[in-house]
């Protein structure tokens, strides 16, 4: 039952609730988004650690005049169900429903669509020197997880709106707690007092005294003053690109956060301002909480027991199919080298990292330096395979033209995601990879029809050694046929025939042979071969 949440028509509703109140809202916000996701499938972890900030957010931020900027977008359910879209939650991620990620086409609350990561801050700057330009009066506010906080365009904003001085809000969602000094009673009053009208008021002062005194004491008293706030707060690197930091605090502590937001809403600090908040990835949620990897994206699951409901598979995924064959070369060659951009199970990287722990290097988020970090060991006689979705090697096609293909250098891409993947929509769909590839001069292309030229063509590419060369699969399993232990290099260039006819052509590449087969049955029986 949600009687509380069964009010909230939009966030205004919100602004009137106690404390108490809004804690109430956040626990029914979090049953709510359970079982919305346990009957439509989709992105569950992320969510269910921001419902307290969400409901923060949205009580002390005057959206949607106030610009609420969601990376990624995958965490927002909570921010779709209270912005008058709950009667639609269980059609995300469907035909003619709700996207899974924000859109600027759904709700003027979704002022910046996403879905790649790391865009926010750039975008909340835009936004914030826009405000400035025009003379109006808005909070601006950026959400990114710590996650997408190691993309270097992230640093690339932050670095732009240290020195732009407009002022934004960046809250730091910091779940991996790879990032974070300890939290709690001391953290949370260290935090009120540096976001309070008195300190900053303070702070102030002692840098309009220190202007008047001569320089080298003005840069000591500032450096001194840095440095303290980011011993106490943990924030030196921020405080070094030029934000005001403030934290950590408990990101599922109302009590915290809450008036926190309130001092940072209401100072003039005039610089931007980032908030470091701390959070628990499937919060609330046990078998969530205890496996944040299998959570982080699900199938429709029981919400009692948290089983996930996958369909029996007929055939391997071409995913698993990829990785088996990568780790069959490189058992014969210890030159093959794999690189992922912080997706090692989603690639099946997380198999080869196993078998070859030495050999596995995960970037993080950034694909600009994967593609070229793969340029570099190939320069050095190694054979490094970069494995990355389709649509996220978009990210890093100047790193593919200018330091692969026109040093005709042997890095190997392998796209996972290829083609339409459905319920993530556009954004995730990899459409693009076969043309811009294929303009490029001396690149392999390659794209199987079924499993076992995927296996092939991972030997493909492990031949090939004086060019790049690329193979490009689906999600999804295979068509069931039998499979070698190892694939055998293909001839480059060159075409199967797989039916004779006489007056038609069906000329199909990749994994469209089997549609293409059954277009042939269909002209057939219509007297046409």
């Amino acid at each position: 039952m949600t009687p509380l949440l069964d009010t909230i028509k939009s966030p205004a509703d919100t602004r009137n609730l106690s404390r108490d109140q809004l804690k109430q809202l956040a626990g029914e916000l979090r049953t709510e988004t359970i079982d919305a996701v346990s009957v439509t499938g989709g992105h569950l972890g992320a969510g269910l650690g921001v419902i307290e900030l969400t409901v923060a957010l949205h009580h002390v931020f005057n959206t949607p005049h106030d610009r609420l900027i969601w990376d990624v977008g995958h965490q927002a359910y909570p921010h779709k169900i209270l912005t008058g879209r709950r009667d639609r939650i269980r059609t995300l991620r469907m035909g003619d429903g709700l996207s899974g990620f924000t859109r600027r086409s759904e709700s003027e609350y979704d002022p910046f669509g996403a879905a790649h990561s790391s865009t926010s801050i750039s975008a909340a700057l835009g936004m914030a020197v826009a405000r400035d330009l025009k003379g109006e009066k808005r909070n601006i506010i950026a959400v990114i997880g710590d996650g997408a906080m190691s993309a270097g365009m992230a640093y690339e904003a932050m670095n732009n709106a240290g020195a732009s001085r407009s002022r934004l809000i960046v809250i730091l969602n910091d779940n991996d707690m790879s990032i974070a000094p300890p939290v709690g009673g001391m953290s949370a009053y260290l935090s009120r007092m540096v976001s309070s009208e008195g300190y900053t008021t303070l702070r102030n002062f002692a840098k309009q005294l220190a202007k008047n005194m001569p320089h080298f004491i003005e840069e000591s008293a500032r450096r001194a003053e840095r440095y303290a706030h980011g011993y106490w707060m943990g924030g030196t690197m921020f405080e070094e690109l030029g934000l005001y930091y403030v934290g950590p605090i408990d990101g599922h502590n109302l009590d915290h956060l809450l008036p926190v937001l309130q001092n940072v809403r209401d100072q003039p600090i005039d610089r931007p301002i980032l908030v470091h908040v701390v959070t628990k990835k499937g919060k609330g949620y046990e078998p969530a909480e205890n496996s944040a990897d299998k959570y982080h994206g699900v199938v429709k699951f029981d919400v009692v027991t948290g089983a996930q409901k996958k369909a029996p598979s007929n055939a391997p995924q071409y995913t698993k199919i990829f990785a088996d064959s990568l780790i069959a070369e490189a058992e014969a060659d210890e030159k093959i080298v794999a690189i992922t951009a912080a997706m090692p199970s989603g690639t099946g990287l997380d198999l080869f990292a196993k078998r070859f722990p030495n050999r596995t290097f995960d970037v993080g988020i950034a694909e600009q330096h994967a593609v070229t970090f793969a340029a570099g060991l190939a320069t050095e006689g190694y054979k490094p395979f970069a494995v990355i979705y389709s649509t996220f090697l978009q990210r890093a096609y100047d790193q593919v033209v200018h330091d692969v293909a026109i040093q005709k250098l042997p890095v190997r891409f392998a796209m996972d995601r290829a083609g339409l993947v459905g319920a993530d929509g556009a954004t995730h769909a990899g459409s693009f990879d076969t043309t811009y590839l294929a303009t490029l001069p001396g690149f392999v292309v390659m794209a199987p029809s079924d499993e076992l030229e995927l296996r092939h063509m991972v030997a493909t590419c492990a031949a090939i050694d004086d060019r790049p060369s690329s193979v490009r699969y689906p999600r999804g399993e295979g068509v069931g046929i039998e499979l070698p232990a190892k694939g055998t290099p293909l001839e480059i260039g060159k075409g199967r025939i797989i039916r004779e006819g006489s007056k038609i052509a069906i000329l199909s590449f990749g994994t469209h042979l089997q549609e293409a087969l059954k277009a042939a049955d269909d002209l057939a029986a219509r007297g046409l071969t």
